[in-house]
């Protein structure tokens, strides 16, 4: 498959819009995730992706199992990366190559020991599909067209059928009908849902200094929906809070239109990863110790 530079080392190259313009969704959605995920929206796709999995804390099906486990509170990082190199995986190498094949079953390995109904199952396939869509219509440096929308969609639809899910819908309306139904069926307040929401904040407020680690939950919060700050007990930020975490990223699209400070391209190969600072890993090992995986080699 062909590579792309930047231009003079910082800015983008046209030619990844390109070519994606030139794709069909139907037959080539894999090669246009990976553009999107590894060329124009590599930071993006992954906080769309990680605002995704927060959503679906919402439910309390979903939460109170995420609580029993107990990794997310005292093994936070190494589920977040876990959870963040397989997707990746298979968004990367695709869904069929050898690697996107092992990342799948190395999911459906790690969910196989717990008891998740198909339902909640289809709220994660759902947040995949809408929440980069939008994310880059409201703060991404431009958003998506329709075909990369189709892609999104065939692309975890096929990954959906791949972990063996039923009743998936088949088209956007439908997937955005069963979503809404859901929402309005189990959305609501519990304990373990702000136990899993506050853990992931956690997580993430250690990336930062301390004397930055306030403005994390905040942010949080202010990028969410009141339906969920309801289900997880928080508050709305301040007015002030909320119109100025929006301007800096009006701010930040305009710059993002011509450079990006992001490899060329983006991969897990070059991304650094916390739990794994040297990459000692590999596909089979990651997930929950307790459940014994064979390492492979």
């Amino acid at each position: 498959m062909k590579t792309y530079a930047k231009r003079f080392y910082i800015f983008r190259n046209p030619e990844v819009q390109q070519e994606i313009a030139s794709l069909n969704p139907i037959t080539d959605h894999q090669r246009m995730v990976y553009l999107m995920t590894a060329y124009d929206f590599p930071f993006d796709m992954v906080r769309a992706l990680e605002l995704a999995l927060f959503h679906t804390y919402a439910s309390p099906s979903i939460s109170i199992l995420l609580q029993k486990t107990g990794e997310f509170v005292k093994r936070g990082q190494k589920r977040y990366d876990d959870t963040g190199i397989l997707i990746a995986q298979f968004m990367q190498a695709g869904y069929d190559s050898e690697l996107g094949k092992r990342a799948i079953e190395q999911m459906n390995k790690i969910h196989g020991n717990y008891r998740i109904a198909n339902e909640d199952y289809l709220l994660v396939l759902s947040t995949f599909v809408f929440y980069p869509i939008n994310w880059m219509e409201i703060n991404g440096w431009r958003k998506l067209s329709e075909a990369e929308k189709l892609a999104l969609f065939i692309f975890f639809k096929e990954v959906a059928q791949r972990m063996n899910l039923t009743d998936i819908p088949e088209d956007f309306e439908a997937l955005k009908y069963f979503a809404e139904r859901y929402e309005q069926k189990y959305f609501r307040y519990a304990e373990s849902n702000k136990v899993i929401a506050d853990a992931t904040i956690k997580i993430v407020e250690n990336w930062f200094p301390s004397f930055l680690r306030f403005a994390v939950k905040p942010v949080f919060v202010a990028l969410i929906t009141e339906k969920l700050r309801e289900s997880f007990g928080y508050k709305k930020p301040s007015k002030l809070f909320s119109e100025m975490l929006q301007m800096s990223f009006q701010i930040r699209k305009y710059f993002l239109k011509y450079i990006t400070f992001k490899k060329y391209p983006t991969e897990i190969s070059n991304t650094y990863y916390r739990t794994y600072p040297k990459h000692e890993f590999t596909i089979e090992t990651l997930g929950p110790a307790y459940l014994n995986q064979t390492k492979r080699k």
